[in-house]
């Protein structure tokens, strides 16, 4: 039997959008698809909501999150770090 140590954890980029919600984040992750007949690139665009412990991001933030057990009806993701404050710094 193998362990859940060497199983690669899903990893999405995206801005966050709202922290109303208390230690709950709501993220936009933005990607490209092919369109199937046409073969351009269209955007696509989806909401999560990711796990935040200590309410440390803002709206506009550019966050990386991870996929993780479920932690509420629609909650299964956390976030991993901050990439970029809505300002501009680290």
């Amino acid at each position: 039997m193998s362990n859940n140590t060497d199983k690669a954890v899903r990893t999405l980029v995206g801005r966050v959008i709202s922290n109303k919600m208390q230690k709950t984040i709501n993220v936009l992750v933005v990607y490209k698809v092919k369109h199937p007949k046409y073969g351009k690139y269209v955007s696509r665009r989806t909401k999560k909501l990711a796990h935040d412990e200590n309410n440390s991001c803002q709206p506009g933030d550019l966050v990386m999150i991870a996929e993780c057990r479920p932690l509420s009806r629609h909650k299964n993701w956390q976030l991993l770090q901050i990439l970029e404050k809505e300002n501009g710094t680290i």
